[in-house]
């Protein structure tokens, strides 16, 4: 007869690893996280999107808003004196036109651009001056060598 002192196992009985109770596998014990971090899809949100919300009317715009926002204001293309020396001879009539012709400037949006002479440079020669804007003392330096200007 067969006692319980002489019962064996039949097949180990492994079982399965218990977690979520501490032990070797730490923090959540491969539970993951709790709420917005334990969903797939989305993580934590970017921290410059929640600055961003904070002030709504500064969303768009670039860092320089008036060049951005104030599109009516007008440009003047810069031109030196000493480039108007260079491109025209004595009595020519300096226009935006006439500078675009010569390739002291290049059109813009299919136009000429308006112009504003400024002082860089020396003038000897008597030029007349139309449609374009001018600092004083190019002012001035064109009235010694005899131009003048127009609007």
């Amino acid at each position: 007869m067969t006692g319980l002192h002489s019962l064996t196992k039949s097949a180990s009985q492994k079982t399965k690893q218990r977690i979520g109770r501490g032990g070797k596998r730490g923090k959540t014990s491969g539970h993951g996280h709790k709420g917005q971090k334990q969903h797939g899809r989305h993580g934590i949100r970017p921290e410059m999107r929640d600055m961003i919300k904070k002030f709504p009317k500064l969303r768009g715009h670039g860092i320089n808003r008036s060049r951005t926002v104030n599109s009516n204001r007008v440009s003047n293309t810069p031109v030196n004196l000493s480039q108007l020396e260079e491109a025209f001879t004595a009595g020519e009539t300096v226009t935006p036109t006439t500078l675009v012709e010569k390739k002291v400037i290049s059109n813009r949006a299919g136009k000429a651009p308006q112009v504003k002479i400024l002082a860089r440079g020396t003038l000897s020669k008597k030029l007349t001056i139309e449609h374009c804007t001018a600092s004083e003392t190019a002012l001035k330096a064109i009235e010694a060598a005899g131009g003048s200007i127009k609007a």
